[in-house]
């Protein structure tokens, strides 16, 4: 697998666009240039099928449109976003225009939804996609109606030439399109000038809300298959290594409904040690596995704790030869070497856990040689041939039917959870609904592994700030997941997960900036490290911006000042098109909103304070600017910390969904501060200690704090907006602690205990 790279996603591919008649209706359509049958009409191949092209988007006779989508919908709202940017180019009608969310037929492309990826990469090529269909639908108007395509122009699903038009459902009935454009030809077209739009960057309702709201929208959970039995799994007491020694479900056998249970054999290696267990009810199924008692011999982390991965990670910062370098500015050694002042700090998280309001489920059924997967999934294209290695099939043989998520955010990136119902159902000869029960979900999850992170900070003679060291451990999802998306270290010493150290290649100016990314070797072993919301920058920004908080009040300097002092947009951190127009300018300038937006100086009443954090989204390569002021209150006696109130201002280029980019900022935000206050889990005997929301306890409502959200309103290249939001609140909240009562909090969840004992 190679490494996804963003920044030649949003350039248009070697695709030829085609537009043509197909039998009632009008289709458009990516298909590669070079085949045996590139000299045929548009028209002839879209009917003839001889390439299996990706239809993106179709009108029939009724004028209706649909956009297919080949993202996962988890209450993002991404088709919608998609949907708008292709009917704002063609000019249609919104009240026409419906979505469609796709399997994995390989005419669809590499499937995957993370990163906050999804309308940074589609922008670009469906805005082309809309202004060909345009041009198309023009020209063929315009032979109808006798006049000049040049004179035309479309509006609300019509073509108007002054005092005549026609609507678009009339031109797919009485016109022949057949119409080619070259990937030169495509690449002229560019989106529209903003003061044209009439969808994109315009209030509207999410399209999957209706069936959302009706209870008729259908997730993974809800799939039923005609013959089908249930299962549940028994996950073994370590992720690697476990074997089973013996079953006895002789308690099983009273249960109504049992079936029996499958050792599985796994040629994939997910899954070491499982067993599933059969009953013709989900019930029975839970009940049964109750009853079964099974001898293991465990893996080796059978004893591995929480402690002992910290203390893992803290031995590798401290060791100077560990890891790869991810930034390597200036001469960091020299620079501590002669420096005359000096500060330090260690910054911790706690292993995170993601909770999906819908437990991890798949049905899988075999039919006519073929492996239905029926579930809701992230990363489709990662998982699929590990699927068909799990059941010994080609991965031609396999297909993944997509539903709603209920709830991803980074887990479902994994789709290990299709793995047990497929090999089950192989087994058995049976189609097989495998439900994780809540504790299952969390034995089996991919968690947010706990870190490690380690900043020095050096001064010369005159009190100038001339550099910082940065090291920072923790399990990397992408070298258990997809190690292929690894780049090399600058110092081209080892690999490094990219997605784990984000946010450490930030852009302040600094002379000298050392980065080491450091893999944790015993975090890998005894969990699958795995994507939760934000990712690296998740953690990452934490410690960033609390230890520039740390040197801002070294340097005796407002906090704010002093960040906005070293967002110079000098050299790399300079503007770069077209996603970085204005480079730290923009970053600068949604912290000086922030802070006038949120009152930052102002007299607060006692134990109250306000702390400031800032962040450039998920990568340097897509950045998306945010600020975060919060707000807090201080018990000194019990150490409780009260968030008041989240100030946030976002810098997202066009928000192509002004709702849907609302509600993720609030999501985010809210996660943020669940993470910053109140979520956490240990590891203990090498399995995590809370495996439900009865000791596992994230933000609840009476928690929630006054939100002020506010967008930058640009016409830039649209970023990302699933993750960005997160990011800048934990630090904001831990340097809004220190402001309020001198407390520097250096550990996540940051809690009253914690607090009390450094007031």
């Amino acid at each position: 697998m190679t490494r996804l790279n963003k920044t030649e996603k949003i350039e248009q591919s070697r695709r030829n666009f085609l537009i043509g008649t197909v039998g009632t209706g009008l289709v458009m359509a990516f298909a590669p240039v070079m085949t045996a049958y590139s000299s045929e009409s548009a028209a002839t191949a879209l009917n003839k099928k001889h390439f299996n092209p990706t239809v993106w988007f179709e009108i029939d006779q009724t004028g209706s449109i649909l956009v297919n989508i080949s993202r996962a919908e988890m209450g993002q709202h991404v088709g919608t976003a998609i949907a708008r940017i292709v009917a704002d180019e063609l000019g249609a009608d919104w009240n026409k225009v419906t979505i469609k969310h796709v399997d994995t037929d390989p005419k669809w492309g590499y499937m995957v939804t993370g990163g906050s990826w999804s309308v940074f990469q589609s922008y670009l090529p469906m805005s082309q996609a809309g202004a060909a269909g345009r041009t198309a639908l023009i020209e063929a108007a315009a032979t109808l109606l006798g006049v000049q395509a040049s004179e035309c122009k479309t509006q609300n699903s019509q073509v108007i030439c002054g005092d005549k038009s026609i609507s678009f459902a009339d031109i797919v009935s009485k016109g022949k399109i057949d119409k080619t454009f070259s990937p030169e030809e495509l690449a002229k077209f560019i989106p529209k000038d903003p003061k044209t739009r009439q969808l994109i960057a315009k209030p509207s309702k999410a399209l999957d809300i209706p069936a959302k709201s009706t209870g008729t929208a259908k997730y993974g959970i809800d799939v039923e298959l005609e013959g089908m039995v249930y299962a549940r799994p028994l996950i073994p007491p370590t992720r690697y290594g476990s074997k089973v020694l013996n079953v006895n479900d002789s308690k099983a056998t009273d249960v109504k409904g049992y079936l029996g249970y499958e050792i599985l054999q796994d040629p994939s290696n997910i899954l070491q040690g499982w067993v599933s267990v059969l009953a013709d009810t989900y019930y029975g199924a839970i009940r049964a596995a109750q009853a079964i008692e099974i001898e293991y011999q465990a893996g080796e982390t059978a004893n591995v704790s929480e402690q002992d991965l910290i203390d893992e990670g803290e031995r590798l910062v401290a060791d100077k030869s560990s890891g790869g370098l991810f930034v390597d500015l200036g001469d960091i050694d020299k620079t501590a070497a002669e420096a005359k002042k000096s500060i330090d700090g260690t910054y911790r998280t706690a292993s995170a856990l993601h909770f999906a309001l819908e437990p991890v489920n798949a049905a899988v059924e075999f039919k006519d040689g073929i492996c239905h997967v029926h579930t809701g999934n992230q990363w489709q294209s990662l998982f699929l041939p590990v699927v068909a290695k799990s059941v010994g099939l080609t991965d031609d043989k396999v297909i993944i039917h997509q539903y709603y998520l209920g709830g991803g955010f980074g887990r479902r990136l994994a789709g290990d959870y299709m793995i047990p119902a497929a090999v089950t159902a192989k087994a058995i000869g049976k189609p097989v609904k495998l439900v994780f029960t809540r504790e299952d979900d969390s034995r089996f999850d991919c968690i947010r592994s706990p870190s490690v992170q380690h900043f020095a900070a050096y001064w010369d003679g005159e009190d100038a700030l001339q550099g910082i060291d940065h090291a920072a451990a923790a399990g990397w999802p992408s070298l258990t997941m997809a190690p292929g998306f690894m780049p090399d270290s600058v110092d081209k010493k080892t690999k490094v997960d990219a997605f784990s150290i984000s946010g450490a290649d930030h852009w302040y100016s600094l002379n000298n900036h050392r980065v080491r990314a450091i893999n944790n070797p015993l975090a890998q072993k005894t969990f699958v490290p795995g994507y939760l919301r934000a990712v690296g920058p998740g953690w990452i920004g934490w410690g960033v911006e609390s230890f520039m908080d740390e040197i801002a009040h070294a340097q005796n300097m407002d906090p704010i000042d002093f960040r906005m002092q070293l967002l110079d947009a000098k050299g790399r951190n300079a503007s770069k098109a077209p996603e970085a127009v204005g480079g730290a300018k923009r970053l600068a300038h949604v912290l000086n909103e922030t802070k006038m937006k949120s009152g930052w100086g102002k007299t607060l009443p006692k134990n109250e304070g306000m702390g400031v954090a800032i962040a450039a989204g998920q990568e340097r390569t897509m950045p998306t600017w945010s600020a975060c002021v919060a707000h807090v209150k201080v018990d000194p006696a019990t150490g409780d910390v009260k968030v008041l109130k989240l100030t946030n201002v976002m810098d997202c280029g066009t928000v192509v969904h002004p709702d849907g980019a609302l509600a993720q900022t609030e999501g985010a935000m809210l996660w943020g501060l669940s993470l910053a206050l109140h979520e956490g889990t240990a590891i203990k005997d090498g399995q995590v200690a809370d495996t439900n929301l009865n000791t596992y306890t994230p933000l609840r409502m009476a928690d929630v704090p006054e939100l002020d959200i506010s967008f930058v309103q640009n016409t830039e290249f649209p970023t990302g907006l699933g993750e960005p939001g997160l990011i800048a609140v934990a630090p904001a909240i831990g340097n809004a602690i220190f402001n309020a009562v001198g407390a520097r909090v250096r550990d996540l969840p940051i809690t009253p205990k914690a607090v009390k004992a450094l007031i």
